[in-house]
């Protein structure tokens, strides 16, 4: 059984890489042209890497389609910048809203608390984890590790799922209900990663 899924490109990178590990677990992957391509999806991936300022590329049609989505009930993930862009905004651009999905906004991770000598930004393999039993990281051993490449993130908040610490502690998972984001490569972080994608075309499937 496949489900078809939106892979939204807004020009901010990992386009290919995700949209074959999605392919790998089973996932109908297209690439919609507009907004109102997003009506023929189950799912909806927003990918990312880079400047939040890239964001503004998801105009307010864009905004408005992908929030209708999820409204009638459609599963949406966020990767990266992707989980970051489903917050209110960031202190990377603050001129750039997020989608405001989630509250709560990206801070530098030195701003969440002192990294002491660690750099930014947060490059390789870390721990993710759990805050408690999710759908999300179900089949995910303790003690996983997951590929990151990031500045900023959100702070630990309620929707917070798991956790990674480089000198501050970060939301490195989040999820309400249909809606899931993470912060760190599942296209980059072999079976974990793969994991978490097959756990999301799960729950997407059962709609």
């Amino acid at each position: 059984m496949t489900t078809r899924l939106a892979l939204v490109d807004y020009g901010a990178g990992n386009l290919a890489s995700v949209g074959k590990a999605l392919q790998a677990v089973g996932a109908d992957v297209f690439v919609p042209l507009t907004p109102a391509d997003l009506r023929k999806a189950a799912a909806v991936v927003i990918p990312g890497v880079g400047h939040f300022a890239a964001t503004a590329a998801l105009d307010a049609a864009w905004r408005a389609a992908i929030l209708a989505s999820v409204e009638s009930g459609c599963a949406l993930l966020g990767i990266c910048l992707g989980q970051q862009w489903m917050f209110e905004g960031s202190g990377e651009a603050p001129e750039t809203p997020g989608l405001g999905l989630l509250q709560g906004r990206n801070v530098r991770l030195d701003e969440i608390e002192p990294i002491g000598a660690l750099k930014i930004p947060h490059v390789g393999w870390n721990e993710v984890v759990p805050l408690g039993p999710s759908e999300m990281l179900s089949g995910v051993p303790p003690g996983a590790q997951a590929y990151f490449t990031h500045s900023y993130a959100v702070p630990i908040g309620p929707d917070a799922i798991a956790s990674t610490t480089h000198g501050a502690t970060f939301a490195s998972a989040v999820g309400r209900g249909r809606v899931w984001g993470v912060q760190f490569h599942p296209e980059k972080s072999g079976d974990v990663g793969l994991a978490v994608l097959a756990n999301f075309l799960r729950m997407a499937r059962s709609a």
